[in-house]
């Protein structure tokens, strides 16, 4: 009987720390998605940033092209007639 006794004590008590270790496991389970998250919104607003910088490089490139550099002159020259292809579209939609 005391075997059994013993046998019953004993799974009570990994029973417990089981019980403990799920407790603690899903307490870091929970503080790593929000970890995640933190994560994925930075990242996200770094995206942006990155979109914002980028935008700025290719308006200074273009500038420094109008002012006479010549490394960026023959992107501002395809750009500029692209653009003019485009306001040439335009005029013709509207005189139809």
């Amino acid at each position: 009987m005391s075997d059994l006794i013993e046998i019953v004590d004993s799974l009570e008590n990994r029973i417990s720390k089981l019980l403990h270790k799920y407790e603690l496991m899903k307490q870091q389970n929970a503080n790593l998605k929000d970890k995640i998250k933190d994560l994925e919104s930075n990242s996200e607003i770094q995206i942006g940033q990155l979109k914002h910088w980028e935008e700025k490089f290719s308006a200074l490139k273009n500038a420094n092209a109008m002012l006479g550099s010549d490394e960026y002159k023959r992107e501002t020259k395809l750009k500029i007639n692209a653009l003019i292809r485009e306001i040439d579209m335009c005029i013709a939609q509207l005189s139809e």
